[in-house]
């Protein structure tokens, strides 16, 4: 099941965002560290930008670290 947040960001150069929502407790620390990328919704569950823009990378690559149950990968 994925839940991405459906708002596609036009930007160039993309890195790709995978979430394992079996994993994901929706903790929110992946929201401190890119809010431009991850987000809770009403009911505080993970919605998320699947492809942001390249831009975005190291806010992504730290949003992954963060992540309690490491349930975020970023691909190439």
């Amino acid at each position: 099941m994925v839940r991405p947040s459906g708002d596609r960001l036009d930007r160039g150069c993309r890195v790709r965002v995978l979430v394992d929502l079996t994993k994901c407790a929706d903790h929110g620390q992946c929201v401190f560290a890119a809010p431009a990328v991850f987000r809770l919704d009403d009911n505080g569950k993970l919605v998320y930008e699947p492809d942001p823009g390249e831009d975005l990378r190291d806010l992504v690559e730290e949003a992954a670290d963060v992540c309690p149950l490491q349930a975020i990968s970023v691909l190439d």
